[in-house]
Formats: C-alpha cells, sequence, structure tokens
C-alpha cells in the first residue's frame, strides 16, 4: 500500500502527463493537497514531501490545523468548503484564499474583516450546470460579481472555481469545463490579477486539465479515501 509521499508523487506525475498532454506548459497547473477530515499528522507527513497548498472545507476543523502547524510559515492555506456569515472573519483573519465566494455579502465582510497585512485571494465559485446541490453563482450573474470584488479593499481577485454536476458523461463534463475555461479566459481580459482556474478533482483531473484547469483539488488521491464520503475530491 502507496504512503502518502508515494501517492503524492504519483499525482504530481499525472499532473505533468496530463499537461504534456494537453501541450501545455509544465508546471502551469498547481495541485491543492485537499486535507479535510484528515489529521495533522496526515498534513506533516505531505508538506515533508514538499506539499505547501492545502484545502480545507469545515472552519473549526481548519482552525485546529492551522494553529497546530502554526511554525510552518509556508504553508498556504484555502478554504473551499461553503462560507457562512457567521464564520467570514474566521477565514478573513486565517486563511490566504477562498474558492467560494458566490454573493457580495461575503465578499463585503471578507473585506471587512481581513486584518492581516496581505490581501485575501478569492476565486467566485460558479454553479457551471445549473445544479440545484451545488452553491455558486449563476453564469448570468457573474460579471456583476466579479465588478463588485473588484472594487472592495483587502481582497484580489485570481479566478473562478467550479464543482461539475455528479455522475455526468464526460461529454457532458468536457463541455461544462470548456464552458469555465471560456468564463476565465473572459475575465481574464478584462482584469489584471486574474490567474487562477480552480478545476478538477480526483476523478476528473485529466479533463480538467485538458481544459486549462490552473489548480486542481485533490484529496483522496492523496490521503487515501473518506469513511462515508461518497464525492471524491
Amino acid at each position: 500500500m502507496e504512503n502518502i509521499a508515494e501517492r503524492l508523487k504519483s499525482t504530481q506525475a499525472s499532473i505533468q502527463r496530463s499537461t504534456q498532454e494537453a501541450n501545455r506548459r509544465l508546471n502551469s497547473v498547481k495541485l491543492l493537497a485537499v486535507s479535510k477530515t484528515k489529521p495533522v499528522s496526515d498534513i506533516v507527513q505531505a508538506y515533508e514531501a514538499g506539499q505547501r497548498l492545502f484545502g480545507e472545507n469545515y472552519v473549526q476543523e481548519a482552525l485546529d490545523k492551522i494553529k497546530t502547524l502554526a511554525s510552518h510559515t509556508d504553508i498556504e492555506w484555502h478554504f473551499i468548503g461553503p462560507l457562512q456569515s457567521n464564520k467570514s472573519r474566521l477565514v478573513a483573519e486565517n486563511f490566504d484564499w477562498v474558492h467560494t465566494v458566490d454573493r457580495i455579502k461575503i465578499a463585503r465582510r471578507l473585506s471587512e474583516q481581513r486584518s492581516v497585512r496581505r490581501t485575501l485571494n478569492l476565486c467566485i465559485q460558479v454553479n457551471i450546470d445549473q445544479d440545484e446541490n451545488k452553491s455558486g453563482v449563476a453564469v448570468s450573474e457573474l460579471d456583476s460579481l466579479a465588478s463588485a470584488i473588484q472594487s472592495l479593499p483587502n481582497l484580489t481577485l485570481r479566478g473562478l472555481m467550479t464543482i461539475p454536476m455528479a455522475n455526468q458523461s464526460e461529454q457532458a463534463m468536457l463541455a461544462s469545463f470548456t464552458k469555465m475555461q471560456d468564463l476565465f479566459k473572459d475575465l481574464q481580459s478584462r482584469y489584471p490579477d486574474i490567474d487562477t482556474l480552480s478545476m478538477g478533482m480526483s476523478g476528473d483531473m485529466q479533463q480538467a486539465i485538458r481544459c486549462g484547469s490552473t489548480m486542481v483539488r485533490v484529496g483522496t488521491g492523496i490521503f487515501g479515501p473518506r469513511p462515508n464520503k461518497q464525492e471524491k475530491i
């Protein structure tokens, strides 16, 4: 059975292979290791194997890990779960990135509550498949939300994030990813700091990279399966 370091190396090799197959520049896709529900000891193993970007979904669980690993100052913490208003201050004060902004109310709170000297990096989550079970802004509302975020202090809009509808055909998945790529390119042409398309997980990473993803979110492929979790991340 592979350990975390070996699975991490295998995931990185898969990313590089998919990048080459898509005729993209090497190292143009970052790996975000999704460590939600996993113990600090697993994060430390990945860290010792060279991983620095970690994604968390649950605020309190993440804060405990961030506090425990405070001496690891080069870790970049990404919040990738649904964000409620009553938790926004904790996220604003402790994370480097938020991938799941889908309404201006949350963006304003994050801006007002950011006390760290560095700006908070944001991605807008897009509900590309109009899936009732997924969060995210509708495509029709993306431009107005992006414009509003650009005007807020303490934030830097870096790009877009999506989670496609589960259990769809590969053709449908590629169509969704292609739509996201088009939205990303359009946003990139209008805003100077747009450089991140957070798209693709353990099961669809190759297809996402083919469609321009610059950051894939991988959990089970690195840390192993999560009990009672049906959706692979």
